[in-house]
């Protein structure tokens, strides 16, 4: 469970501050309460960057040999769709002209 979804949780109530499981109900004093609580730009900031750097990044060949696949997927796709578009106009053209 990440941060986000264990925040999101503590404000339905699903779970406590120390993320044990709540069975008790949130009464709307709960509710407005927790919405008070924010998170102020420089902790969201610190929180971004500690996020960032967990993210495993793509080596540089890995993105040339990423990037080659989607654009030869791209314009595969875009010619298939343009021939079958194509082929597909001809033959009902050729349908209603008989």
């Amino acid at each position: 469970m990440n941060r986000e979804q264990k925040r999101m949780m503590q404000r339905q109530g699903q779970v406590g501050a120390d993320g044990a499981a709540s069975s008790r109900r949130t009464t709307a004093q709960d509710v407005q309460r927790r919405r008070g609580q924010r998170t102020r730009p420089r902790q969201f900031l610190r929180e971004i960057r500690d996020e960032m750097r967990q993210v495993s990044w793509p080596t540089r060949p890995e993105l040339i040999n990423y990037t080659t696949i989607v654009l030869f997927v791209l314009i595969f796709m875009t010619a298939l769709i343009f021939g079958l578009g194509y082929g597909f106009s001809k033959f009902v053209t050729f349908l209603f002209t008989k």
